[in-house]
Parts: structure tokens; sequence; C-alpha cells
């Protein structure tokens, strides 16, 4: 009978293709650092659900607004990826994966994007953006989820993927920051929110076109069978 150690190996062994590419995870510090947390009582779940906290940290910062304020969102933002990319290393290369991992490593992420999204269009002085930006960071996860639901490897790209995300809110937050302290306006955010919105729109559409160019790779007699599909009488 398998044990449940087995089993939590069993279900952190993920296959490669439906792990995100990260270059960071073969640094020598994230493995030195990944290393080390497998023989503490820590697990990924719980790294997992760090990233949220960072992120809600850096959200009340981004809406706090001044320039340490801004600097210390950006920080968070890096934290909250160290934790993305530490989550997956302990579980995977440390085999301290559980059954529920799955659940962990996506429903934080959600709530980490939505808790620096929605708070960048407030402080960028057009709420809605983002909301708009959080929306679409969600579609982006979605779409990718659903390929790898159809069978399919996860397709982990476009323009505005999660890293790239948050590396152009990481450099608004910094720029924002720079540009508050000389001029005292807000152009870097507001920019920031656009750029991602539009990006993660834009990743949505690539992601799902590259969806059905699969499927059809896949299955390359459906269209055939649909066109001489009989139609039905009356």
């Amino acid at each position: 009978m398998e044990t449940s150690a087995t089993a939590a190996k069993a279900a952190a062994a993920k296959p490669a293709a439906d792990r995100r590419p990260i270059a960071t995870r073969s640094a020598r510090w994230a493995q030195r650092l990944a290393a080390w947390l497998t023989t503490t009582p820590v697990t990924p779940n719980q790294i997992s659900l760090l990233s949220a906290v960072w992120a809600a940290i850096g959200g009340a910062l981004l809406l706090q607004g001044g320039v340490v304020a801004w600097i210390g969102a950006a920080l968070c933002v890096q934290l909250r990826l160290v934790c993305n990319l530490l989550d997956g290393m302990v579980a995977v290369e440390g085999g301290k994966g559980s059954p529920v991992g799955a659940l962990y490593n996506e429903i934080p992420d959600r709530v980490a994007d939505t808790a620096f999204l929605v708070p960048l269009g407030y402080a960028a002085g057009l709420p809605w953006i983002g909301w708009a930006a959080a929306l679409a960071a969600i579609m982006t996860a979605y779409v990718r989820t659903f390929g790898g639901a159809l069978g399919l490897a996860q397709d982990f790209g476009g323009v505005m993927a999660k890293q790239r995300r948050m590396a152009a809110l990481t450099v608004a937050l910094l720029a924002q920051a720079v540009e508050h302290a000389l001029w005292g306006t807000r152009y870097s955010l507001l920019a920031a929110a656009w750029i991602i919105t539009a990006g993660s729109l834009l990743t949505v559409a690539t992601r799902t076109l590259g969806i059905a160019r699969r499927l059809k790779i896949q299955h390359p007699n459906a269209q055939h069978l649909e066109a001489h599909k009989p139609e039905a009488r009356s």
C-alpha cells in the first residue's frame, strides 16, 4: 500500500512542461536556500501563502504612497517572486510536495496579483484600470491552466506573463519613487497599469491561439470530419 510520503512525492513530481521556466532556479543562492528550507519544518504550501502576505503588504504600501513606501512595495514584489521560486524548489527538488500543492501553487498567486494590481489602479488615480489589470492577469493564468486541463503542456509564455508583469511593476514603483521626489506626479504608476493591462490581454490572446493551434495539430482530422458532417434533416 502506498504511503502518504510516497503519494506526496508523486504529487510533487510535476512534468517539466507544466513547470514555469525560471532561470533563477539554477542560481546558487536559490539552490542553497531551497536546500536549507528542505531541512526545516517549513512546507512549500506555507511558502506559497507567504507570497500572498508579501503581496498584501506591498499593496498596502502602494496605496500609502511616498518614496519610501513605493520602494518598499518594489521590495515586496521581489519577495513575492522569491517565494514563488522557492515553493516549487522545496516541493519538487526537496521532495516535500503535498497532494494539495497545486491548489497552493495557483490560488495564492491569483490573490497576490490582485493585491498588487488593484491598489496600482487606485494609486495611479484610475481605479478601474487596476481592476482591469487584475482581471486580465487572472485570465492569463486561467487560459494557461485550461490548456493543461485539455492535456496540453501549459504555456507560460507571453509578453506579460507573471514574471514580466512583476518586473514591469517593480520598475514602475522605483521610477515612481524618483518621479514623486522630483515632480510630485504619478505618471509611472499610470503607465504601468496600462502596459500591464494591455500586455496581459495580449498574452491571453496569444495563449488562446496557441492552444487552438496545438489542438488542431493533435486532431488533424477534426476539421475534415466537421466539414463533411451530414446536415440535420428537418
